[in-house]
């Protein structure tokens, strides 16, 4: 059998399938989407230790101020038969999340947003014209205003 026959009875070729994976994935890797989304998550992490001092270190000890008990919310349990339930913990990992979506929302919806609208409307006014553009129209504003100005003879 010839190549020709066996590529007409068999059209898959599973090296050149590979092949063609593996660039797709090297222009997919190396175009720098993956790098800008590592930095993202990096960052990310970094924003959410943040948070998470703030809400632990700051906000908790607040709000154990007006709590009653000296233990403050986070540190509520519920014991049943002897197994102490951490409900508290719970709680105060809602507060660190409600936090961290009040933050984001406030830098990404809020502060992001007004830059893109400004860079929006700051693309969409138009450049202002040449000088000789400028010059060319005041021109023509002259030339019809003489024409205006003339006695017609009639």
């Amino acid at each position: 059998m010839s190549t020709d026959e066996r590529n007409s009875l068999f059209p898959f070729d599973p090296t050149k399938q590979a092949f063609s994976l593996f660039e797709e994935f090297k222009k997919f890797a190396f175009k720098g989407n993956v790098v800008d989304l590592a930095v993202g998550v990096v960052i990310g992490s970094a924003f959410s230790k943040i948070v998470d001092s703030l809400v632990k270190n700051i906000i908790m000890p607040l709000i154990s101020v007006v709590t009653p008990g000296d233990l403050g919310y986070a540190k509520w349990v519920w014991n049943v038969r002897g197994v102490d339930i951490p409900y508290g913990l719970f709680l105060a990992e809602i507060v660190n999340f409600l936090i961290l979506a009040f933050v984001l929302f406030l830098f990404i919806v809020k502060f992001l947003g007004s830059l893109m609208n400004a860079k929006k409307q700051a693309a969409a006014a138009p450049p202002p014209p040449p000088v000789q553009e400028v010059l060319l129209r005041e021109i023509r504003d002259l030339l019809k205003q003489q024409v205006n100005q003339q006695p017609t003879d009639g």
